[in-house]
């Protein structure tokens, strides 16, 4: 098989993709070892080697002795053709092994869009796409990641969903598959191992419900033991951090050394499905992190490090761990890719920018006030204007703005707003440093997420975004401004496949046989395989995307735990038609969201630890009560 392989190799371009053999790669005897788990990312070799989830895992079970774990990535098509060609099915990195024959076979969901993907590499494999069809020869598919929180559209095709965080749950893994092994358990079994742990979903084991109009109704366990709500993993504090990442032999999205400084977000935002879904916040020490620095530029040769975090710039000791960065390391040049709007946020990525200054990327989100409080985005226009102004003072000679349309609330004037600061944003550059300021303004269309307040909102249809679309187009290419915008039929189907129940399975299955894949990619989106899909199958596509549910109705991942209390959702569904605002509980009093009764995150003396204050516990009070009026028991 290898020569086979060598063989595709000169034929595609960027061969570098499927070759193996990077940096700090790991090769172990496939007959001297056990366990043996291919990680995958549904999408190009060049984003899913950016994304540090695999690498924390690979790193984790490479460190097992009796455990092989390698890694494969979504073909691009001229090699998909290639191997089809010839009969080749896909294969590992690192010796180059069949994927069908790994025990596992486990995906990481980041994105609805590269759903059709994860088909067709399980059909690459020569692994039967639909779950069912599958035998004892065939590996074990396991899902993980953000996706994985409303796992129903995903579900005929993949055995077993890992939520949550997978450090300990993947060691649990290796577990059982040497116990499967020695006792030659049969596929059914080893589900029904699996359905056994915390924080894994077996769809199998589940029988989706509807009513008398057709509607989802709920999911009905089918064996006594499949529990009724499944509920996510977490780890209480951050593992070690990855400082022997795999260098690539091309350029990658993020190519750079990375450190997780901090997990989790409480800051609130309304249509962010990561502030909900990674909660509570966990924080690495300063120390920590230059020590992970300094063995990250050892082990890559890297003089470039990202401090990553869904926002740096909230972490408590933040302006510390800067200050050891740059007095520790003369020519490391380290990134702050997710920041506030606010001057301290400037101030901080002032105090890392070394050599010239380009390009400062802040997120408003919202044009006016009134819609930012609508989706709990706590700035203000003065906070951006001053953001604005420290950076181009600074030296700093663009700013990219990152805004959504179609938000609930939303209106035209709304929309205008987002000009009119772009405007004001691009004279605050003109003044300090002239025909040099470049301002860019990129809008994204709402896609409501589950377990989010947005999760019952519609989303705009095309025919409603459009036209706000040319608003902005005109009105930014007359005050100077760049604009970019999202299409909304992929957008559509991202909601679809976001919010849809089991049945959105075969329609997923239809696109994908029309020729669906690297949907993520615009030139090779197709609407209309889509469109057919839904035809075929009786999907009501626009009665998923485009009305507003009800707060009472059962939702497709109802089943789905991930520890903030649908109550609370509920109630900041409510505040968006208020405007009422709720306070980032990591600098203030707990906001009852349902992290606080979390039993994993109770501290040895039973004290809830979920609520940090600059490293000090905040303390809780009894008879506290949720957005639903109910009490809720704070220990």
């Amino acid at each position: 098989m290898p020569a086979s392989i060598e063989s595709l190799l000169a034929r595609v371009s960027k061969p570098a993709r499927y070759s193996g053999g990077e940096w700090n790669s790991v090769t172990k005897r496939w007959d001297s070892t056990n366990v043996h788990i291919a990680l995958a990312f549904p999408d190009a070799y060049d984003i899913g080697m950016s994304n540090m989830g695999i690498g924390i895992l690979y790193d984790i079970l490479n460190k097992i002795d009796d455990v092989v774990c390698e890694r494969t990535y979504a073909p691009w098509e001229d090699m998909e053709a290639e191997m089809r060609r010839e009969g080749v099915p896909l294969w590992s990195l690192e010796t180059r092994s069949r994927i069908r024959d790994f025990d596992v076979f486990g995906f990481t969901l980041q994105y609805e869009m590269t759903y059709s993907n994860v088909l067709n590499m399980v059909d690459l494999a020569g692994i039967p796409v639909w779950a069912h069809e599958r035998t004892d020869e065939h590996p074990i598919v396991i899902c993980g990641g953000s996706g994985s929180f409303n796992p129903e559209p995903l579900s005929p095709f993949v055995d077993a969903f890992f939520l949550g965080e997978g450090e300990d749950a993947v060691v649990e893994l290796t577990d059982l598959v040497r116990a499967w092994k020695a006792e030659k358990t049969p596929r059914r079994e080893r589900l029904r191992h699996l359905l056994g742990r915390p924080g894994v979903y077996v769809p199998s084991f589940y029988e989706p419900r509807y009513d008398d109009s057709g509607h989802f109704a709920g999911l009905e366990p089918l064996v006594p033991e499949a529990p009724p709500r499944i509920t996510r993993r977490i780890v209480e504090k951050l593992p070690p951090a990855l400082v022997k990442p795999i260098v690539p032999f091309l350029q990658t999205v993020h190519d750079r050394a990375a450190v997780e400084i901090q997990r989790g977000c409480t800051q609130g935002c309304r249509f962010c499905q990561a502030g909900m879904i990674y909660r509570p916040t966990r924080e690495r020490s300063p120390e920590e992190v230059v020590q992970a620095a300094r063995e990250l530029m050892q082990n890559t040769g890297y003089d470039e490090l990202s401090l990553l975090s869904l926002s740096t710039t909230d972490h408590s000791q933040i302006v510390p761990m800067v200050n050891q960065l740059t007095s520790t390391f003369d020519n490391l040049k380290v990134g702050i890719p997710s920041t506030r709007v606010d001057s301290f946020s400037v101030d901080v990525a002032n105090a890392v920018a070394k050599g010239k200054k380009h390009t400062l990327t802040l997120a408003p989100e919202a044009g006016s006030q009134r819609l930012r409080n609508a989706i709990n985005k706590l700035v203000s226009e003065d906070d951006l204007l001053g953001a604005a102004e420290n950076a181009f003072e600074r030296g700093w000679t663009g700013i990219k703005m990152y805004f959504m349309v179609g938000l609930p609330t939303e209106t035209r004037e709304d929309v205008e707003g987002i000009v009119e600061m772009g405007k004001k944003v691009k004279a605050i550059g003109r003044k300090h440093v002239g025909g040099r300021a470049r301002v860019r303004v990129s809008t994204s269309n709402l896609v409501p997420k589950p377990h989010t307040p947005f999760q019952w909102a519609r989303q705009d249809t095309h025919d409603e975004l459009q036209p706000k679309h040319f608003l902005l187009k005109d009105g930014c290419r007359s005050a100077g401004v760049e604009f970019s915008w999202n299409n909304p039929a992929d957008s559509f189907i991202e909601c679809v496949l976001s919010r849809g129940d089991r049945r959105v399975g075969a329609a997923l299955y239809e696109a994908w046989r029309r020729g669906a894949k690297f949907d993520a990619w615009g030139e090779y989106f197709r609407a209309e395989h889509w469109r057919e899909a839904f035809a075929v199958t009786g999907i009501d596509a626009d009665w998923i995307a485009h009305r507003e549910w009800d707060t009472q109705e059962v939702l497709p991942w109802d089943h789905i735990d991930c520890g903030v209390a649908k109550s609370y959702l509920r109630g900041q569904w409510r505040d968006v038609h208020s405007v009422k605002t709720v306070p980032d509980c990591h600098h203030g009093s707990c906001n009852v969201c349902g992290m606080q009764n979390f039993d994993a995150l109770r501290g040895e003396d039973g004290v809830a630890d979920c609520v940090v204050k600059l490293g000090k516990l905040v303390e809780l009070k009894r008879g506290a009560r949720n957005y639903e009026g109910e009490a809720v028991e704070m220990v």
